[in-house]
């Protein structure tokens, strides 16, 4: 595979192509010529055909014209009502960006309106749709990417080249092993090592952000060495999968980080936001915002269902797995048709709210790393429409109270699926219209769902197309934007709802809220997500209702805990039930699986009952165990 390139030269006019490199596990070529550019005669698809890999015909850089002139040219074509918003030009890869409310109509019937615009500007066309809700971190990560071009197309094809010049460690007996750097028996940190006798690949690199004596992965193994590492595969934005990862850059790492477009802007926000709590709390951050944009510029984004070479002998395939927004199964095709590893990270198998539920068909597979949050044989969850039912009546009772609902959340995931069923509440009638403050990051968040409907299951994806009927408009919904914003809604005497994070009260300003309403017996605290051992959520749910706060000048305030607790059994994790039957149902089976993230006893549990009604292979490695997996 060395020498892709100079094959694909071969099939291609020596006078028509200009230039050629990878982007990532992609070809580009660029040509001087507009009637090649504009009609190939099908040279490219033959391309395609012979070598099975992407390859995308631009126009190079100096054909393009004036992007002064483009834009206006852009401007003129593009029709009003599709109601444009930015047009962003990457000069390095002759593509323009252009952002509108109503995208179809940028692109025209057939592609009649993107086919003039390359034929009247040589610039390749890509349309995004603007969000519903301004997100500033979407518009910083573009500009980000954009300011950094030049470095982005030097450093997508040193990855293409990693990937197709061969071996650089020497061809061995074909060996697959995992190696758990954290979420062996535990939730929190998790970090996969994925070792062949070719490539050095992690699976998630997260923090325990509810334990500072376990926070941080054991990157100091001897089979981990940062110099190794080919590339960084992150299965979704939670702290505890993705936290990790500017540290990774802040001691050397250079190489690629495969994720969904999702979860790369949510998860540089939690980052952010992150390095903010640790500042606020007196700690030196353990890397700062240079490190996150440093992670952004070195992102690879995927779509599920596209296949991708990371290394020389593993091709990546991303699965909806969901859990929250772009969250991904990574199905890993390992040597020439060696293994098929699917990494399940965490996942919901059941249609929720907001996304549609895990997928379970597969090419190949034989060996599955399982989730087992929920896999204790008492894990047994409701059903939605008992959970929604449930949270009614305490949102009712509460109001009738006049007191106030406090409900922590993750802010990716589990807020907007509460945000989703409140709004469905008030439009059906089963409560009234009554403030719901969202606080902390999760407004951000909330806009960046709206920016990748796509991602959301066909309900809320046209409730979204439709902007008067976009749950994430609703009128009860009311940002809080500053300290000042948030002491006003405590001081207010009215009932409402306040969604704040961190879903584990472990920092954040859902503390700021429990300080002030935990003392009124009319005011509900509702935990709705899993609370971690040792947060002072996991703490309250077992029944502890003392705490103690600085409260500023080394004085401390005691906080009598007076409102009502309620544990909300709503998850976007799959419970006992859901786990068994994803197995199950899973095409073709394993024949191996390997149970992480979770408790010990809850490991221990799901490894057993599956071993003994599916008779399938199965092990709970505890943290820096290695499985040997072929």
């Amino acid at each position: 595979m060395g020498d892709i390139i100079k094959e694909v030269m071969k099939t291609l006019p020596k006078d028509k192509i200009s230039d050629a490199c990878f982007e990532g596990a992609n070809i580009v070529v660029y040509t001087k010529d507009k009637d090649f550019f504009m009609d190939n005669k099908g040279l490219i698809r033959e391309v395609v055909n012979s070598i099975k890999k992407r390859v995308d015909l631009r126009p190079d850089p100096s054909i393009t014209l004036d992007p002064e002139k483009a834009k206006k040219i852009i401007e003129e074509i593009i029709p009003e009502e599709a109601k444009p918003s930015q047009i962003i030009f990457d000069h390095q890869r002759s593509q323009v960006i252009i952002e509108a409310e109503k995208p179809g109509l940028v692109i025209g019937k057939h592609g009649s309106i993107l086919r003039e615009i390359r034929e009247k500007t040589l610039w390749v066309p890509l349309i995004k749709r603007t969000p519903a809700l301004k997100c500033n971190l979407i518009d910083n990560i573009r500009s980000v990417l954009y300011q950094n071009s030049d470095y982005r197309r030097k450093f997508l094809n040193k990855v293409g080249h990693r990937i197709y010049d061969g071996w650089i460690r020497g061809k061995k007996e074909g060996w697959i092993r995992v190696t758990f750097l954290g979420g062996g028996r535990q939730v929190g940190r998790s970090c996969i090592l994925l070792q062949t006798p070719e490539s050095r690949v992690l699976l998630d690199c997260g923090i325990n952000v509810a334990n500072d004596n376990e926070a941080y992965p054991f990157l100091e193994a001897p089979e981990f060495n940062i110099n190794d590492l080919d590339a960084v595969i992150i299965t979704h934005s939670h702290m505890d999968h993705s936290g990790f990862v500017p540290y990774l850059f802040k001691f050397g790492y250079e190489g690629p980080v495969y994720c969904t477009l999702p979860t790369r802007d949510v998860m540089s926000l939690l980052q952010l936001d992150y390095i903010k709590i640790q500042r606020h709390e007196g700690k030196d951050p353990i890397y700062t915002s240079e490190e996150v944009k440093e992670m952004v510029k070195h992102c690879i984004w995927l779509d599920y269902g596209e296949v991708s070479d990371i290394t020389p002998d593993i091709r990546l395939t991303f699965y909806n797995a969901g859990h929250i927004l772009g969250s991904a199964m990574a199905h890993l095709h390992i040597g020439n048709g060696l293994h098929n590893l699917l990494y399940t990270a965490d996942f919901k198998y059941g249609r929720t709210m907001l996304l549609d539920a895990a997928a379970t068909q597969f090419p190949r597979l034989e060996t599955m790393i399982i989730e087992s949050t929920y896999g204790g044989k008492d894990n047994v969850l409701p059903m939605q429409k008992d959970a929604d039912q449930d949270l009614k009546k305490i949102i009712v009772d509460t109001v009738k109270k006049g007191g106030k609902v406090l409900m922590p959340v993750l802010g990716s995931g589990r807020a907007q699926e509460i945000m989703v069923l409140i709004e469905n509440m008030v439009r059906t009638g089963m409560i009234k219209p009554i403030p719901v403050y969202v606080d902390g990051m999760v407004w951000e968040i909330t806009a960046i769902h709206t920016a990748y409907p796509e991602f959301m299951n066909s309900t809320v994806r046209k409730q979204i197309f439709h902007k008067d009927a976009n749950p994430f408009l609703s009128e009860i919904f009311k940002q809080v934007g500053s300290g000042k914003e948030r002491k006003q809604i405590i001081e207010e005497t009215g009932a409402c709802i306040v969604l704040a994070t961190s879903g584990m009260l472990v920092g954040g300003p859902s503390v700021e809220y429990l300080r002030a309403f935990g003392d009124n017996a009319n005011n509900s605290l509702v935990l709705s997500c899993y609370q971690g051992e040792g947060s002072m959520g996991a703490r309250i749910q077992r029944g502890e209702r003392e705490f103690i706060f600085k409260a500023g000048n080394q004085k401390q305030e005691v906080l009598q805990m007076k409102m009502a607790v309620h544990k909300l059994h709503i998850t976007n994790h799959s419970d006992r039930r859901q786990l068994m039957n994803f197995v199950y149902r899973c095409t073709p089976k394993p024949k191996k699986i390997i149970i992480n993230h979770g408790e010990n006893s809850k490991c221990l549990d799901l490894a057993s009952s599956i071993h003994r009604q599916m008779r399938i292979e199965t092990t709970a490695p505890r943290n820096l165990e290695a499985v040997r997996v072929k």
